[in-house]
């Protein structure tokens, strides 16, 4: 089976302090705009049928931590290799499924740490030029400035440096805060932004997202 231009799923759940379901409807309202027919489903059953992931365009992990099975696993991945978008969100993709590296090597990166929890600190776009990012320009931001492992491949769109007053080991540390990357055919877009659905009423980060789910879906900006 081919992918559809115009077919979005989300998939959310998992730990509920990231607001899954509502961050799945300010997910699907974005899509919509973009002209996608989006399916949402709040278990990781929907991940067994392995042809039909291939007929999606965008597929959105939205759950925190949780586990998934090897055959669900086996199936995102092998849909993304294909050709099919893979776009989310702070814990809901960058701090899923924490026992499966092999999801992990297909997101690019993986959570470990916000020093300080909830907390301002300060976003800037680059250093690579993309379609993504093209007129954006730096902002501050309130949330989790997340910690991450990240893959050396992955193409930076933005950053955020740690002041170290909470891990003063990490002081002038540059972290990646959103990022895009190639897995087998399958465009990846990841943003780090997203602990809580009011910070994507700062304009730059919700235009941010937007075009980052488009990109990964094929879909014009």
């Amino acid at each position: 089976m081919t992918n559809s231009p115009d077919r979005a799923l989300i998939v959310s759940g998992g730990w509920p302090g990231h607001q899954p379901l509502k961050f799945a409807e300010l997910i699907g309202d974005m899509l919509r705009e973009a002209g996608l027919e989006v399916t949402a489903s709040d278990t990781l059953d929907v991940l067994e049928g392995a042809d039909d992931l291939r007929t999606y365009a965008l597929i959105v992990p939205n759950w925190t931590m949780g586990r998934i099975s090897g055959e669900q696993s086996k199936n995102l991945r092998a849909a993304i290799e294909a050709g099919t978008g893979l776009a989310g969100f702070h814990g809901g993709m960058g701090d899923a499924f924490r026992e499966d590296a092999d999801y992990q090597f297909m997101v690019g990166g993986q959570f470990v740490a916000h020093p300080g929890g909830v907390r301002p600190y300060r976003v800037d776009m680059g250093p690579a030029g993309h379609e993504i990012t093209r007129g954006l320009s730096g902002f501050d931001i309130e949330s989790e400035q997340y910690y991450l492992h990240v893959d050396p491949s992955n193409t930076v769109l933005a950053t955020t440096t740690f002041d170290g007053q909470h891990a003063p080991w990490t002081a002038g540390t540059v972290m990646p805060v959103a990022w895009v990357r190639r897995y087998g055919q399958g465009r990846v877009f990841y943003s780090s932004i997203g602990h809580d659905p009011r910070e994507w009423e700062n304009p730059t980060v919700a235009e941010l997202h937007r075009r980052g789910l488009r990109w990964a879906a094929r879909v014009r900006p």
